[in-house]
């Protein structure tokens, strides 16, 4: 979720690889080490039939029993002995499928920022705030999901490739539930599916721009500085709002993203010869209809 649409370096390999957990205590020999996992195939099946490019056909959703049956489920995993990225995809899918629900409860057509409008104003922080999420024995809000739980108690910023907050100009829905023996090549997926190839959210300006940074080559300006060319990096309003996810510096944001682009475009993220600028985010519900309607499936 948007709630505010708001770079110490990280290395590429940092990004493109889990943080190093410290190691545990073996366990003792008589210890059950089977790994404990957790069935999401309801909603992997539903989204593999009603999922086609990330755009979600919710009447579908609505009409499906096994959806309600796998939302209940939910409210009854428990987490005790889960391993981390088993963890990570159950938060996932929790939210992706919290947020179908919302708009299928609703009965929404147009954009989820409808969700709990009064008179034209959104009522608290609108469908982000609702204690409607029922997961591992817990009541949450969506933003607890995303932030509280997500956010703080996982390493791992690439969740904000696969989160999908019903709009367009989010990441698009995946037609798979995430699990946690494929979450590291789902996730590196994600970056390739929102960061490569979704040209309106998130791209390199091909025609260069040459701006002067301070230098100490024999051909600088009398001033000191160089002249350098750089492209404008447009980046999706989620990236800028929780840039400092990805490390505090200013460009930080630029080298994590660097690994999922190509030629001359990554070698500029590489060494942060770029400017960031947002891009517009589109807030039309991520539905089929509103897709066909627009050509883009």
């Amino acid at each position: 979720m948007l709630c505010a649409l708001a770079l110490c370096a990280l290395s590429t390999t940092a990004i493109a690889q889990r943080p190093t957990a410290v190691a545990a205590p073996a366990p003792a020999a008589t210890v059950n080490t089977v790994v404990k996992t957790i069935d999401h195939r309801l909603f992997d099946d539903l989204l593999r039939q009603h999922v086609l490019k990330g755009f979600v056909d919710y009447d579908a959703f609505g009409r499906a029993p096994q959806f309600a049956e796998y939302l209940s489920s939910l409210a009854h995993v428990n987490l005790d002995g889960v391993g981390e990225d088993e963890r990570l995809a159950f938060w996932i899918n929790v939210y992706n499928a919290f947020t179908i629900q919302t708009i299928v409860s609703h009965h929404e057509t147009e954009s989820i920022r409808n969700v709990n409008l009064t008179l034209g104003v959104l009522r608290l922080k609108g469908p982000w705030s609702e204690p409607i999420v029922h997961a591992a024995g817990r009541t949450l809000s969506l933003d607890d999901v995303q932030h509280t739980i997500l956010r703080k108690e996982f390493a791992e910023p690439r969740t904000h490739f696969a989160l999908s907050c019903a709009a367009i100009g989010c990441p698009p829905l995946r037609s798979e539930a995430y699990t946690g023996d494929k979450l590291v090549d789902q996730l590196n997926d994600q970056g390739v599916q929102f960061l490569r190839n979704s040209p309106t959210k998130n791209r390199i300006e091909s025609p260069p721009t040459s701006i002067a940074m301070p230098g100490n080559r024999p051909d600088a300006r009398p001033d000191g500085r160089e002249r350098f060319i750089v492209r404008i990096l447009y980046v999706s309003p989620v990236l800028m709002a929780y840039r400092n996810d990805f490390g505090p510096a200013r460009n930080d944001l630029a080298h994590a993203l660097a690994p999922w682009f190509e030629g001359t475009d990554r070698t500029v993220l590489e060494k942060g010869r770029v400017v960031l600028t947002e891009s517009t985010f589109d807030w039309t519900l991520n539905s089929q209809a509103q897709a066909k309607a627009r050509h883009l499936m």
